[in-house]
């Protein structure tokens, strides 16, 4: 469940052994690449055909170039505006590697990090109504973890609390090598992380904090997750195809996603390997969505627009911190360009200007989006494989695919 490219990769490579996998768990923060050469060098014009063949050639750029080096063999884009323009779907490739029939625009995707924000809602919808306060000390809800019993809920979601990833763990870097399919429980994955050194002060990635708010929230409503999530957000908003896997997925979904696959370099056991589809409860609320990009983007559009949370909760949801120094800032600048809120990341880059932006990342997909405040624009770009952070292009593709449409005039640049 990671945020690769743009903000650091979670991975457990440098663990690896033979017999230890690597999980490309949670990133969210990190890797910015530099350069992102469109592959369709001409304005696309302004008509609907034109800008649709342009985007076209920014997926098959990404795909014919990179499909050895990352391994992939599909790529899906949906093109989301503001108000009653209709949005733009398109894929390219096959569902495997080998071949196999074409990508299908409404196929699932494991969403990887982008879990967490739904999670962090959760959380500031049971705070305002009066269960819960994002200040709480893990104390009073989660007891039994007295090392961690004064880190606040608002530091678990915003990644300052110290506490270890267990997703870093050799213990659960071995467990997964040796079975991807294995079924955790949440107590079983904050088990890696209890009695691990404490991470330096300022911020920090861990997946741990988002499984600890997943038993938080169990904990406040005598629910689990899977329900209050479907409960809270999956049927008001109609998220027909996104759910929560393995727990509410339809084992018919296996079907409608693209083979995935593991390609990091320095783990053996799994490389080159289709990951399992449904059976990630190795992610659990850090990273266990799997979705559409149409609902996705339709999630994304009630995320940012308010529509899920009362003023004040919004205001909390987008809080910022600094990656880089651990503390608050107003927004992300050319300075300072990575920002990190309550499951959210902000960034500032050229040339897409200061965006909403999350990756998400398991052991063999990749599906990271932006939402562009001015415009109410939503990009969403979806690849079937897990790779190293020095061997990922879709950050540059997805900065292609806006310039491509800017070029139309598709977009407000201002």
């Amino acid at each position: 469940m990671s945020r690769t490219s743009g903000p650091r990769m979670k991975s457990i490579r440098n663990q690896l052994t033979a017999a230890a996998a690597a999980c490309a768990l949670l990133g969210g923060a990190g890797m910015l690449t530099s350069g992102a050469a469109s592959a369709s060098a001409s304005s696309p014009g302004g008509s609907g055909a034109a800008l649709r063949a342009a985007l076209r050639a920014d997926l098959t750029h990404y795909l014919s170039t990179r499909r050895k080096a990352e391994h992939i063999s599909a790529v899906s884009l949906r093109v989301s505006y503001a108000g009653d323009k209709p949005a733009m779907n398109l894929a390219a490739g096959t569902t495997r590697y080998s071949g196999g029939p074409p990508v299908s625009t409404s196929a699932l995707w494991q969403v990887g990090s982008n879990t967490k924000a739904f999670t962090a809602v959760i959380v500031l919808q049971l705070e305002a109504e009066g269960k819960l306060s994002i200040n709480d000390p893990l104390g009073r809800w989660l007891p039994q973890y007295r090392a961690w019993r004064d880190v606040t809920i608002k530091q678990l979601l915003n990644m300052t609390s110290r506490i270890p990833d267990y997703a870093h763990q050799p213990a659960f870097g071995a467990a997964l090598a040796k079975d991807p399919g294995t079924r955790f429980t949440a107590a079983r994955l904050v088990s890696y992380a209890v009695g691990a050194p404490l991470a330096p002060k300022g911020f920090y990635y861990s997946d741990t904090n988002y499984i600890l708010a997943q038993m938080i929230i169990a904990r406040v409503t005598h629910d689990s997750f899977a329900d209050q999530l479907t409960k809270r957000i999956i049927t008001p908003l109609r998220l027909h195809d996104l759910c929560y896997a393995p727990y509410t997925c339809p084992r018919a979904d296996v079907a409608r996603m693209p083979a995935g696959y593991f390609f990091e370099a320095g783990a053996p056991p799994l490389l080159g390997q289709p990951m399992p589809r449904l059976a990630i409860t190795w992610t659990q609320a850090a990273g266990g969505i799997v979705s559409s990009l149409a609902d996705l983007t339709t999630w994304e559009r009630a995320l940012y627009q308010g529509q899920e949370l009362p003023p004040a909760q919004q205001r909390q949801l987008e809080s910022l911190i600094s990656e880089t120094t651990g503390k608050p800032i107003r927004t992300t600048t050319a300075a300072d360009p990575q920002g990190y809120a309550l499951g959210l990341t902000q960034l500032t880059y050229k040339p897409l200007g200061t965006v909403w932006w999350y990756r998400g990342g398991t052991l063999g997909y990749r599906v990271e989006h932006f939402y562009f405040p001015h415009s109410g624009l939503i990009i969403a770009l979806a690849a079937n494989s897990s790779v190293n952070n020095n061997n990922d292009d879709l950050f540059s593709t997805a900065v292609s695919v806006y310039q491509t449409l800017a070029r139309a005039g598709a977009v407000h640049t201002g």
